[in-house]
């Protein structure tokens, strides 16, 4: 079937967001096949999406706090990033109330799911149109209620009035229901583009018929001529085809221009605004300390035990390293990391990364480290270090760092030596160098986002952190030319967006509301990795996008504020078994890794399977991962080694090599520390995850 782009943006072609949209209708006998055709679509788009916990809050707090108003009628109702509504179009109204009863019993599915908010279209037996919505929960970035609001406003008055260019959603949803007969009733469902077409499959198998592309665009170009039957198909063949170009849009390019400009805004500053929540939350919100970082400016927090199930705060955290974290300031001067003796066993690393969630450095086992002293220089600072420090290179092209580090703990009973090393970790400003007695300053003083978790609830309040944020970590020189366009809708260091004119401050406001769900579309599209036998082998310059913006706010700030380079770690994370479908605990899986071809590594590799809610599953054995280091597995008899991923225990004689899933969707990431140069390059091909029942 043909794919329909409805909107696209004013900028840099290999930035354009393309959003596609299809339509499906259902002929009047469908009514006796609806239980089968909602089976089969929850069990189609049953995929859970990765979101990180802070990140959901996050988006709560940058998101426009107003509803979109109805008369704004110059706003593009944006669908999210590769998505399509399919509809359901129902004879009578008996037969779409019986539908939308069993629906409504799957909507805590499909709130799991991801799906979108359910748009009803009803005509009467006099020509009235109805729109409503059911709430289900959606998180899919689908605004609905913004749909049904255009809709409502715009499909009673259509006659002789053009309401936008044929393309766009909400003018196709308003000349659908105006092409509506009386007395019946469409359905729809937003998903995703990449379950659509066997959605389409599975309701060409009960009688189905599916509309191309171009009968859309003559109904959105004022569909209704045919009467007396129910076939769109025939109704959209009537339009002649001049009649594409027959309703012009009312356009405003000001604030097209502010979107279109605010939106690429947003996608180069999300790191910026991320990571001033971030520093603000854990040095000034304190939550559980024990599991969650909080501490003052140039100092450590530590994590002091492995997490278990009893951690519900999401994340997709590890049981195999404790974290070590600080927020750092290089503004005025260096700072002095202090490392104790450490095996050389033991895996241990400081990730050094920028305010823009670009790695600079590292300080560990990796690049040689040893017992010693270590200044983290910022920009800028020219100066002579003491003779027993040495200086880390490169400096930090931003003032503020944050610093992750991590060692790794080899079960329970090594966590009072990891202790004694962490409680030999420290930070020291130059100034107090050499000066032991000295009490070292505790400030919390840090710039306090104007979002809503930090307490503002100010519809601008993102872009007025971005601004500020701008201002106390300069960007790049060479950005200049993209930040001067910036600054003609008030972004751009140290401005006040609030100068900006209505239409301009409307349209950042709209970017508000799309900005997190495109960013977390790309991600989930996985265009960013090389699929091989289902996991997601991350590009060989992950941790350090750099100019390639999209990746940088994507698919490095949002999955995890930041990213370890590849030849630190690699992480592959796998959905789906290997027949492409989705992984739950109702089947039983099998990896078998050949005798020789273990996850290369040079320090360890760890399996961990995840709920969709992004925490360890709970099981009786207390089992969340498995890897090199799991005491008592068993090889098979040529040598190699087959783990079991499944819900019940495997039995006794295999229960050593079993990684409990749940009896719910899961997924599952493989993580290799210090991975050979073949997994980096994806050389090396993880065995899939294969269904065996």
């Amino acid at each position: 079937m043909r794919q329909i782009t409805l909107f696209r943006l004013n900028m840099k072609a290999q930035e354009f967001l393309y959003i596609n949209y299809s339509l499906l209708t259902i002929r009047y006998n469908f009514n006796h096949y609806i239980l089968k055709f909602l089976s089969d679509l929850y069990n189609i788009i049953c995929i859970f999406i990765l979101r990180i916990s802070v990140l959901g809050k996050l988006m709560g707090g940058m998101s426009v706090v107003e509803k979109p108003k109805i008369q704004d009628s110059k706003a593009n109702m944006l669908l999210p990033e590769k998505h399509r509504l399919v509809a359901g179009i129902f004879a009578s109204k008996e037969a779409a109330d019986a539908a939308m009863k069993k629906i409504k019993d799957l909507r805590p599915r499909l709130q799991k799911v991801n799906a979108s908010n359910i748009l009803v279209l009803a005509k009467d037996n006099k020509g009235k149109v109805e729109i409503n919505i059911i709430d289900i929960g959606s998180t899919s970035g689908t605004n609905s209620i913004f749909l049904v609001e255009r809709v409502a406003a715009d499909v009673n008055t259509i006659s002789g009035k053009p309401v936008g260019i044929p393309t766009e959603s909400n003018v196709q949803a308003t000349h659908l229901g105006y092409a509506l007969n009386p007395g019946t009733v469409a359905i729809g469902l937003f998903v995703d583009l990449q379950y659509a077409g066997k959605i389409e499959d599975s309701i060409r198998e009960i009688g189905a018929q599916v509309l191309t592309s171009d009968d859309l665009k003559r109904i959105g170009a004022g569909l209704g001529a045919a009467e007396g039957t129910n076939d769109l198909a025939v109704k959209a063949a009537a339009v002649p085809q001049s009649a594409l170009q027959a309703a012009p849009s009312v356009f405003d390019w000001q604030a097209e221009y502010a979107y279109s400009l605010g939106l690429q805004a947003f996608i180069y500053g999300f790191p910026y605004v991320y990571n001033a929540f971030t520093r603000y939350k854990w040095t000034n919100i304190p939550q559980d300390p024990k599991r969650i970082p909080y501490a003052p400016v140039n100092y450590f927090w530590h994590a002091s035990e492995l997490i278990d199930a009893t951690y519900r705060d999401g994340g997709c955290p590890n049981n195999d390293t404790l974290y070590s974290v600080a927020w750092v300031d290089l503004g005025k001067e260096p700072v002095i990391l202090t490392v104790p003796e450490i095996s050389e066993e033991r895996y241990w690393a400081f990730e050094l990364v920028t305010f823009t969630s670009d790695n600079f450095a590292y300080v560990g086992r990796r690049v040689g480290s040893r017992v010693g002293n270590y200044a983290l220089i910022g920009p800028g600072w020219y100066g002579n270090l003491p003779e027993d420090v040495t200086a880390v290179t490169p400096s930090s092209p931003t003032p503020w760092i944050l610093i992750l580090g991590r060692t790794l703990v080899d079960g329970v009973d090594d966590l009072p030596a990891v202790h004694a090393l962490q409680a030999q970790y420290k930070l020291t400003p130059l100034n107090f160098w050499g000066k032991p007695d000295v009490q070292l300053p505790e400030s919390r003083e840090v710039y306090k986002p104007a979002i809503a978790l930090a307490g503002t609830e100010d519809p601008l309040g993102a872009w007025k952190t971005l601004n500020s944020m701008l201002l106390e970590n300069p960007p790049a020189a060479h950005h200049e030319v993209l930040l001067k366009q910036f600054a003609t809708i008030g972004i751009g260091s140290g401005l006040d967006v609030e100068q900006q004119p209505e239409v301009v401050k409307n349209a950042l406001k709209r970017v508000l509301s799309i900005g997190i769900p495109l960013l977390r579309q790309q991600f989930m599209s996985g265009v960013w990795a090389k699929f091989v036998n289902g996991w997601r082998y991350p590009p060989i310059n992950i941790g350090r996008f750099g100019d390639e913006f999209l990746l940088r706010a994507a698919d490095q700030s949002l999955v995890g504020i930041t990213a370890n380079d590849p030849v630190e770690a690699v992480y592959l994370v796998n959905l789906t078994d290997n027949s492409g479908e989705p992984l739950t605990g109702i089947h039983k899986y099998e990896v078998t890794f050949p005798k020789g071809y273990e996850p290369p590594v040079d320090a360890f590799w760890s399996m961990t399977v995840y709920g969709t809610d992004y925490n360890f599953i709970p099981n009786h054995i207390n089992r969340y991962s498995i890897g090199d280091r799991t005491r008592g597995v068993k090889k098979n008899a040529d040598g190699g080694t087959t783990f079991y991923l499944q819900n019940e225990s495997p039995g006794p004689e295999k229960e050593s090599n079993w990684l409990p899933t749940g009896s719910e969707a899961w997924f599952t990431i493989l993580r290799m520390y210090i991975p050979h140069p073949a997994v980096i390059n994806a050389e090396w091909k993880c065995p899939p995850i294969t269904k065996v029942d």
